[in-house]
């Protein structure tokens, strides 16, 4: 399939489960990264007047938010501005002094992301929206995303397509160059990035999933990652009895 055909097909099942759901648009993160760029994009196209992106900086980099921006400039898309510095900043301080204990980066990190998916899904009730996820299947194999964050979502359209078969779409969109050649991140702390966390590239990833290449160390590291967040990707379990 090329990237005219996967971009047509996406933007059909978007609208395809909006539909089925009985609702009438979609709201998606805008976070200035490639991965929610091409979420915001297909979404345009699948409601031109029914979509909305929401801009949730938490003490975020200022870079980010002016990408999204820019990137919701050209392509028209509706969006709101929420900043989530002062609730997350009360929330860890309640849970630091309750735990009596500095929280760590990673709790850090989470609760940023559930935030920002209380967030989506608070305007989404709201406006008769689904929510549309942004994670590919390169960050659903390693488990790189929040449970209840921003796997927190009632559709994935990325969620077939690894890492560089998104860098491929993102250009058939043109998606704004500045975007799609930054360094991919999460936005949880100054200087974080996707790969850095991961001891991984998306290089090694990608050419795992869609050739089984990989040495030794790298296939290891991987299946590992996939053993261990194996529960993010599955409902809570139930007892058989």
């Amino acid at each position: 399939m090329d990237n005219q055909q996967m971009a047509d097909g996406l933007t059909n099942w978007i609208k395809e489960k909006v539909t089925a759901a009985g609702l009438n648009g979609v709201a998606f993160g805008m976070s200035g990264g490639i991965d929610s760029s091409v979420v915001a994009v297909l979404s345009k196209r699948a409601f031109p007047d029914s979509c909305l992106g929401l801009v949730m900086p938490c003490h975020s980099n200022g870079q980010d938010e002016q990408d999204a921006m820019a990137l919701a400039g050209k392509f028209a898309i509706k969006t709101q501005k929420i900043a989530l510095d002062s609730v997350y900043d009360s929330l860890v301080q309640i849970l630091s002094r309750e735990m009596d204990a500095p929280l760590s980066n990673l709790t850090q990190a989470n609760i940023k992301a559930r935030l920002r998916m209380t967030t989506l899904y608070a305007y989404a009730n709201q406006l008769g929206y689904i929510v549309v996820g942004s994670g590919n299947k390169s960050e659903l194999a390693t488990g790189y995303f929040t449970k209840y964050g921003d796997s927190g979502v009632d559709i994935l359209p990325l969620g077939n397509l690894v890492k560089a078969q998104v860098r491929e779409l993102a250009a058939y969109l043109e998606i704004l160059e500045g975007i799609i050649s930054k360094p991919p991140s999460a936005g949880l702390w100054q200087g974080q990035t996707d790969e850095q966390e991961m001891g991984l590239t998306y290089q090694e990833i990608d050419d795992y999933l869609l050739k089984d290449q990989a040495t030794d160390v790298i296939r290891q590291k991987i299946e590992a990652k996939f053993a261990q967040s194996e529960h993010k990707r599955n409902t809570p379990p139930i007892p058989d009895f």
